[in-house]
């Protein structure tokens, strides 16, 4: 005899995606000055290619060092698919053009997957490697498709108005892949809870047991790599609406290593970690960019020192700090953490002015020894400002020493206090 289970509706859950909505739905609103909408838009197509590879990489352990040919691929035939809409030979609206980018990903995965995935590890790694490097000299070698070095170009706009919507203006073309994001995010995290999303979880961590139980791994991680290269293909038909124009770089490793840091940056051990490293890679590649030329060292660091003190990524951080919330003890460390970045703020200002003052001699010598930094006209071929910056640096490091036992104190202790909370619970 069956009986009724009443499970009640997980209002959390439900807060937390609308929430998520809402700031999808509000963030032209806060950031409509300049090239806000731009950076926005750029910002949910990485977003979508952080989700597609952390499904090979955090969920399944699958390292890829070629995912951009599964987006560059889609982006072209999405590109391709635009032209012939706008010539009146396919009837493909521009709203439907990221699932054209997304099933022409899917297919080469299918293609691709079955030799890549045959074997696990860094021999995977090493095939995709390959993989994007043929796919890149190929884009180079049939200009008739994949448009030679200039790429291929489009016009977004296709056909008449609908409900006044053209996909002219940049606010459009944003709430189209925030829309896209939603519903991909949604998805992705739908498919962590299918039985083939606990498997891959089973297939990274133990592959041996699992054959033991008599599933093949092979099969599992070809088709997650499938799965994931659809979502990477979406990411590629967005953005080819966003830039118009697509390119060899949009298959190259350039942009697999790149994907590849956003994610680690965001943390590959949890699932909103891609979000926040494609946040935090287009602020620095995008936004630094326009500041200074040195913008790939400042992320090169900013990745070795998360590496070396935040292994798990900004997620793993944001993580702990809600921890100690939830058990009452973020007051505790508060204090010394905040002193602690205070203390760090000197050595990272005399950082920036010594990376600043050495790419100005070496590489734009030619316009005076004169760099204009923080609003002060500093000779980078005079003693003082060298000075002034190792000075900075001097005080920050000193200052850090200083902050950070108290820090680490307070820190055992509310880890202590948390411990104790959780064992007197259970």
């Amino acid at each position: 005899m069956s009986t009724v289970r009443f499970q009640p509706m997980n209002l959390g859950r439900w807060l937390l995606w609308s929430a998520y909505a809402l700031i999808l739905l509000a963030a032209p609103l806060v950031f409509s000055k300049g090239g806000g909408l731009t950076l926005l838009s750029q910002m949910g197509t990485v977003m979508i290619f952080g989700l597609s590879y952390n499904m090979l990489l955090g969920q399944g352990g699958m390292l890829s060092f070629g995912h951009a040919v599964y987006s560059g691929l889609g982006a072209f035939f999405a590109i391709h698919a635009m032209n012939l809409a706008g010539a009146g030979q396919a009837p493909i609206p521009t709203s439907m053009i990221p699932l054209v980018g997304g099933l022409a990903g899917m297919a080469f995965g299918v293609l691709f997957g079955y030799v890549t995935t045959r074997r696990a590890g860094t021999t995977f790694a090493m095939i995709t490697l390959g993989l994007v490097e043929l796919v890149f000299a190929s884009s180079l070698m049939f200009p008739d498709f994949f448009g030679g070095e200039g790429g291929v170009t489009t016009n977004r706009v296709i056909g008449d108005k609908i409900l006044g919507i053209s996909y002219g203006p940049q606010i459009q073309v944003y709430y189209l892949i925030a829309f896209w994001l939603f519903v991909c995010t949604v998805t992705v995290y739908a498919y962590t809870h299918t039985p083939l999303g606990r498997i891959i979880n089973a297939v990274r961590d133990n592959p041996e047991r699992v054959e033991f139980i008599g599933y093949d791994t092979q099969w599992v991680r070809y088709l997650v790599l499938i799965l994931s290269s659809f979502f990477a293909g979406v990411s590629g038909g967005l953005s080819a609406i966003n830039f118009e124009i697509v390119s060899a770089e949009n298959v190259s490793a350039i942009r697999s290593g790149s994907i590849l840091l956003f994610t680690f940056i965001g943390g590959i051990g949890f699932f909103f970690g891609p979000l926040l490293g494609a946040i935090v890679g287009i602020l620095f590649s995008v936004l630094l960019s326009d500041y200074t030329p040195a913008w790939q060292l400042y992320l090169g660091l900013f990745f070795v020192l998360l590496v070396r003190y935040a292994p798990g990524g900004l997620g793993s951080l944001l993580m702990l700090l809600l921890r100690t919330a939830k058990f009452g003890q973020f007051g505790r460390v508060a204090g010394p953490l905040g002193w602690v970045c205070l203390a760090a703020l000197p050595a990272v200002l005399g950082l920036v002015l010594c990376v600043e003052m050495l790419y100005h001699l070496t590489m734009e010598a030619a316009n005076g020894s004169v760099k204009n930094l923080f609003g002060v006209a500093a000779d980078t071929r005079h003693a003082m400002p060298w000075l002034v910056a190792g000075g900075l640096m001097l005080a920050g490091v000193l200052g850090w020493r200083r902050a950070q036992p108290a820090f680490a104190e307070a820190w055992n202790d509310a880890s202590a206090v948390i411990a104790a909370k959780i064992r007197s619970a259970s």
